[in-house]
């Protein structure tokens, strides 16, 4: 089970919905009840979302949450994960000074024998033809996934793709005719809005419990640049099984993914967290046609203005210069951009540091998490309006948004690099020569959620070798991960440098785990 901790009245677990054992946007507008946008893709088309005419109050006055509940629970499944026996165990071998070894022989340590481990959590279909959402750490690491479907009809599922940033993951059953919650829009959601929670707490199947929207925008840990935090908070009671479960709101439309809960035993205390549809319906959108998120960047270094202005008045912070900017500041909301990426289109539009970004596309914007999960609703190569705060005045600038690696293409997936989370770049003769090297390759950028940011690999690391292969250009490091993930051994042993101090690293990660 995965835990983050923060502070609030003392330490309290963000802990993930998943039971057993774990391994651990866009306006939604409705066209013919597909999910469209008015200036870019029709996300969810492809999905034949269809309405639900239902009534929201009974003839007394009351909510009525019968029609909701009865269309949902027949579209959410149950979901087991299993991940077979062999585990990767650490091998030991005589590092040469001027070589790099792992041993891979089959005159190794052998492998331990272990029993599977099991995990359980919930899904939702979302299309007749069988296409189901979860959340990424119901099924990570799986090597068999087996969906119930409420009727008790069982299927063997096979992964789409996942997306470790957003916590979602998309599946499909070979199945037609399938019962589907319709997407809704969660970002018409209100506050005080009555919303109903289906999964399977503690593997009892089909449980459905109410509760009203408690907050929007919800950032769990701090509102990291890389991260999307954006959740729908409810009091709608989920527990361990509810991971992946359906958020619908009275009309029985799906506009959210139930994800985690505050926490100090891992059981419900009172708020339940969900990944809104307007988030989810993209990168499940992006992970049927490319396998993966599609991950648009500006290019600059932002902080909220409120904290910007804090450190740039304090007298004894260290960073109080770099924020200098913002210390006349008028505005109390907004973005503060700090600086800028190597590579910018932000910075190329004419934005520069100390500008305050407001709104994108006419929609405003007034922290990191509004304009994170406002972004990442498009794909590099889009165009989006920026709207920013100079010296007093309000200014508008079109930026063209790119990806990790600084271009506009849109990332394919390449079996095992998208669980690397990371985009790569070839070095040329002469940054080679400068670095006297005759192989390797640079990391362009990587994920946060992804396996080499928690290995603790950043930007401009240069990988020489993987799992004692020379590795001279990306397509031979793509082929080199690819052969790994198809093995039954799946270590990924990397050795390289950051140019800055030039000592060598070696990391080893699992593609398992």
């Amino acid at each position: 089970m995965k835990r983050i901790w923060k502070q609030a009245a003392g330490y309290v677990a963000v802990v993930a919905l998943s039971a057993g054992a774990t391994f651990a946007t866009y306006s939604m507008l409705e066209a013919n009840r597909g999910i469209s946008t008015a200036d870019t893709y029709n996300y969810g088309a492809e999905f034949n979302q269809k309405g639900v005419k239902l009534a929201a109050l009974t003839p007394q006055g009351y909510p009525d949450f019968t029609k909701a509940a009865e269309n949902s629970v027949h579209a959410v499944v149950h979901i087991k994960a299993v991940k077979r026996a062999t585990q990767i165990q650490q091998r030991r071998q005589v590092l040469d000074p001027l070589e790099f070894f792992f041993g891979f022989g089959d005159s190794q340590v052998p492998q331990q024998q272990a029993r599977p481990s099991v995990g359980f959590g919930s899904g939702v279909i979302i299309s007749e033809d069988g296409y189901i959402v979860t959340n990424n750490h119901v099924i990570q690491g799986a090597d068999e996934l087996e969906v119930t479907l409420n009727d008790n009809r069982k299927f063997k599922a096979k992964l789409i793709g996942t997306d470790a940033q957003t916590d979602i993951a998309l599946l499909k059953v070979e199945a037609t005719k399938l019962p589907y919650i319709p997407f809704g829009n969660s970002d018409a959601l209100k506050v005080g809005e009555w919303v109903l929670a289906v999964g399977n707490p503690f593997n009892l199947t089909s449980t459905v419990t109410a509760g009203i929207v408690s907050a929007k925008g919800r950032g769990l840990s701090g509102g990291a640049q890389q991260s999307i935090e954006s959740y729908i908070q409810t009091d709608a009671a989920v527990n361990r099984g509810n991971s992946g479960g359906a958020l619908v709101n009275v009309n029985g439309e799906l506009v959210g993914i139930n994800t985690a809960i505050y926490s100090q035993t891992g059981d419900f205390a009172g708020y339940s967290f969900a990944v809104p549809i307007s988030i989810a319906g993209k990168v499940v959108a992006d992970l049927k046609q490319y396998g993966v998120a599609q991950r648009p960047m500006l290019g600059v270094s932002i902080t909220d203005v409120a904290v910007a202005k804090e450190i740039a008045n304090s007298e004894d912070n260290p960073r109080a210069s770099e924020f200098a900017l913002a210390k006349n500041l008028k505005l109390d909301n907004g973005i503060f951009i700090g600086g800028f990426a190597e590579r910018s289109p932000a910075k190329e539009a004419g934005l520069e540091v100390g500008d305050v970004i407001v709104n994108i596309n006419g929609s405003k914007v007034t922290k990191i998490t509004e304009l994170m999960d406002y972004l990442n609703r498009f794909r590099p190569g889009d165009k989006v309006k920026i709207g920013y705060v100079r010296n007093g005045a309000t200014k508008e600038a079109v930026v063209t948004l790119i990806n990790n690696s600084g271009n506009t293409d849109v990332v394919k997936k390449v079996d095992g690099l998208s669980e690397l989370g990371a985009a790569f770049k070839d070095l040329s003769n002469e940054r080679k020569r400068e670095l006297g090297i005759s192989s390797g390759v640079e990391v362009a950028g990587v994920d946060t959620g992804g396996k080499l940011a928690k290995a603790g690999i950043k930007k401009g690391f240069i990988i020489m070798k993987i799992n004692n292969t020379p590795i001279i250009l990306v397509s031979q490091l793509e082929h080199t991960v690819q052969s790994i993930a198809k093995s039954d051994d799946k270590g990924v042993f990397i050795a390289g440098f950051y140019p800055t101090d030039k000592r060598m690293r070696y990391i080893a990660i699992d593609l398992n785990e």
